[in-house]
């Protein structure tokens, strides 16, 4: 049980250094941040993976579906993001604001800050936890050329998420959407 802990410690601390290293590699380099790959705004469907569980009762992770949304705002580098878990576990709602990070002229990768919002009251808590709770998020998105498809991938990591437990939630999730 130790070893998970420190694990998720070392893994909270790769987040937030992953996190100021993006923030900090855009204040020095600027002109990066304005191409303008991977257009577009997208729904999509998917599923996502809790790798953790309350520490306290045991309860959390396993497997649920995922609906997810990205607002593209097309001057800037930055996003808005939206999850939403369902079934399998409580409902929680994962909204984020992204800075993007292109790769090729179809992929970027970002980081985003936000929170997790769960609907409490079940023994059965979602991937992120079962409250309120600061999370961020790093992933990707492809563009599959001359198609209006988009494959995303994504980690969340929602700080102190657990009523009893106090312990961070890790969950991955992935899947694929309609670009608009």
């Amino acid at each position: 049980m130790k070893s998970l802990g420190r694990w998720m410690g070392h893994t909270a601390g790769a987040a937030l250094l992953a996190a100021a290293a993006t923030v900090t590699g855009a204040a020095i380099a600027p002109e990066a941040a304005q191409a303008q790959v991977a257009y577009g705004s997208y729904v999509g469907v998917g599923a996502g993976v809790g790798l953790t569980s309350d520490a306290a009762t045991g309860q959390g992770g396993g497997v649920q579906g995922v609906i997810s949304g990205r607002y593209r705002l097309l001057r800037y580098p930055v996003s808005l993001r939206a999850q939403a878990f369902l079934f399998g576990g409580d409902f929680a709602f994962v909204p984020t604001v992204s800075y993007d990070v292109p790769l090729s002229w179809n992929t970027d990768v970002y980081v985003g800050a936000g929170a997790s919002f769960v609907s409490g009251g079940d023994d059965n808590p979602s991937n992120v936890g079962d409250k309120t709770s600061f999370v961020l998020q790093p992933g990707i998105d492809y563009l599959f050329p001359n198609s209006n498809l988009v494959a995303f991938g994504n980690a969340i990591f929602a700080f102190d998420a657990y009523r009893q437990g106090g312990n961070m939630a890790i969950s991955v999730q992935g899947g694929v959407g309609l670009q608009f």
